[in-house]
């Protein structure tokens, strides 16, 4: 009997068609992240004025923003803050101030107020302390964040600054001739320390002011804990004046001689001139030939 002839079936697999551009967007889903990555490390290693730079960029790519800038004035020159705008200011520290930690145990203890010297803000202490411990000069740890926070903003503006240190009446407890005078002057010193080390100029702090229990917050209850607190007044920055035309120069002065002086100075030249010239009177014209 004859083998079988082998048959071979090739089956030829038909294209399933067009998958599509899924994989499209995981990828480009895949490199958003990745640059995203990339560019966190990279602010995490950077300095504080080049993440300014790149958050300013972020919040206001066309570069017109008033709060962040990557230039040293670009801010100044934006947001001038003057009596008409000072609530402006209020308003965005009182934002910022809410996004801090343990807000809800601090909003009591902050105080904003827009007075005849600018925007004063007040970092009153409670019964145990809240930013600052009885009797200790240096912040504590909500002091430090309320401190930096401000300085933050505060460091955007052209505006100067003066830190005033207050206490209450009670006599300070410590030993030797260290006094409320001292406390309250080292505790703005030291808030002075705190702010230009995280953003407000070296110069802008102008003035650092103790005034121990001279000026209490509450007159009727000196020993009242809201009496110790720190106050940072952000003074008011006056616009320039429009440009004044320069005045018109007077004229010179014309000298003026009296009749007595004019007619001694003529005697004077008549007897200094030549002998002809004597008989010829002032402003004579010599006759015209033919003329009579």
């Amino acid at each position: 009997m004859a083998a079988r002839p082998i048959i071979v079936i090739k089956k030829k697999a038909a294209h399933g068609g067009h998958h599509g551009g899924a994989w499209k967007v995981a990828y480009a889903d895949f490199v958003t992240a990745m640059m995203a990555l990339f560019i966190v490390l990279w602010l995490l290693n950077s300095s504080k004025q080049i993440r300014e730079a790149v958050g300013g960029y972020f919040k206001d790519p066309t570069g017109t923003s008033k709060l962040v800038g990557s230039g040293k004035t670009g801010a100044g020159e934006n947001f001038t803050l003057t009596k008409e705008n000072m609530n402006k200011l209020k308003d965005e520290l009182q934002k910022a101030v809410r996004k801090v930690v343990d807000f809800e145990k601090l909003k009591d203890q902050i105080e904003m107020t827009v007075t005849n010297e600018g925007l004063r803000i007040e970092l009153m202490e409670a019964e145990k302390g809240t930013f600052f411990a009885s009797g200790i000069a240096e912040p504590s740890e909500d002091g430090r964040q309320i401190l930096m926070m401000l300085a933050h903003e505060l460091g955007k503006l052209p505006n100067t600054i003066s830190i005033e240190g207050h206490t209450d009446a009670k006599p300070f407890a410590g030993k030797g001739s260290y006094s409320n005078w001292e406390l309250s002057a080292d505790r703005a010193n030291a808030a002075r320390r705190m702010v230009q080390e995280n953003g407000v100029g070296p110069r802008q702090v102008t003035q650092v002011r103790g005034y121990a229990d001279q000026r209490l917050r509450k007159p009727n209850a000196p020993e009242d804990p809201s009496n110790r607190r720190i106050s940072v007044v952000v003074q008011y920055l006056d616009k320039p004046d429009a440009a004044q035309k320069p005045a018109a120069a007077s004229p010179a002065p014309t000298a003026r001689l009296s009749p007595r002086r004019t007619e001694a100075s003529r005697e004077h030249s008549a007897r200094t001139a030549p002998p002809q010239s004597r008989a010829t009177p002032p402003f004579a014209q010599s006759p015209s030939p033919g003329s009579a």
